[in-house]
């Protein structure tokens, strides 16, 4: 008779498999009894009565503000929306406006306008930076290491623009500085530019959780400071690596195979400067038989410069 692997196989197994899904941050020290929580907020708002006081939510349901803050850092589909949404309400027992200090509220429209009106304050790129050094409305500050602010010259004709930071950049606080980023570098070379003829940035400059895809309210609460970086900048040219940063900044809905290589317009302050997408490095690692087609990508590019 086969016996059963011993518990301890059985936490190995369940940690290899976080590993291989990207896992590799802890978002708190103590487990959180979700359904719990979920269920003491939804009797509490038939109630409308304020939320208990932290750590009193139960045996084992751990720190209520850690596991609110926590909630608001997983995917949005993971995430109980009720339970994000609790910290933001403050002690009224019902949803409200999220202000920049609330941790852990799924930032609201009220929050956006604030991000755009921060961002519109910065006068040049260090005023930016230091704007998002202290910038509080966007949960994806508390678990980087670092802000992911740019690279490259600001006097760059070409600005080039991704998505979210991963781990390298996390770890030095610049963007593609990986495998990717290498990969990029060699790019660049092969049109004879590198990292001081250009200027690269994310829109999102936080990483998030296991290089996760950044949540559509991540991305729009940090849209108004990569928006303003263009416009301090003001290339000649913008580049987006991968389809999400030309959905976020032009709003097309094509993905990257039908919208590469085809130049659009970015408008800005009454003038248009062209931009074009291209694949992401991160995916031509995986698919090295695309790196054709960025080739020419990069070929529109260096024509492009050379026109203007």
């Amino acid at each position: 008779m086969q016996q059963s692997p011993p518990q301890s196989r059985h936490l190995e197994a369940l940690l290899d498999f976080y590993l291989a899904s990207g896992v590799d941050a802890a978002l708190g020290d103590d487990p959180v009894d979700w359904v719990r929580l979920t269920r003491i907020h939804a009797e509490q708002r038939q109630q409308k009565t304020p939320m208990p006081p932290a750590g009193q939510a139960g045996s084992g349901a751990g720190n209520l503000d850690q596991a609110t803050s926590t909630a608001a850092n997983l995917p949005a589909a993971a995430a109980p929306s009720t339970l994000a949404g609790a910290t933001a309400a403050g002690q009224t027992g019902q949803r409200g406006s999220a202000s920049l200090t609330d941790h852990g509220a799924i930032p609201d429209q009220a929050a956006i306008a604030a991000a755009r009106d921060l961002a519109a304050g910065a006068a040049n790129l260090e005023d930016l930076r230091a704007c998002l050094d202290s910038f509080e409305g966007c949960n994806l500050k508390r678990t980087a290491k670092k802000l992911v602010f740019a690279d490259g010259s600001p006097d760059a004709r070409i600005m080039l623009i991704g998505e979210a930071p991963g781990r390298d950049e996390d770890l030095q606080g610049k963007p593609f500085v990986g495998r990717s980023g290498q990969l990029l570098d060699r790019m660049l070379q092969a049109i004879h530019l590198d990292r001081s003829s250009v200027y690269i940035a994310n829109t999102v400059p936080w990483r998030p959780p296991g290089n996760r895809t950044p949540t559509p309210q991540e991305t729009e609460i940090c849209r108004p400071f990569i928006q303003r970086q263009i416009e301090l900048v003001n290339p000649d040219v913008l580049v987006f690596l991968g389809a999400a940063s030309a959905k976020t900044l032009l709003g097309v809905q094509d993905g990257i195979r039908k919208m590469r290589g085809r130049w659009m317009a970015y408008s800005i302050n009454g003038r248009e400067i062209a931009a074009v997408a291209t694949y992401h490095p991160a995916y031509l690692l995986r698919s090295p038989l695309e790196k054709r087609l960025s080739w020419r990508d990069f070929l529109s590019i260096h024509s492009k410069i050379v026109q203007q």
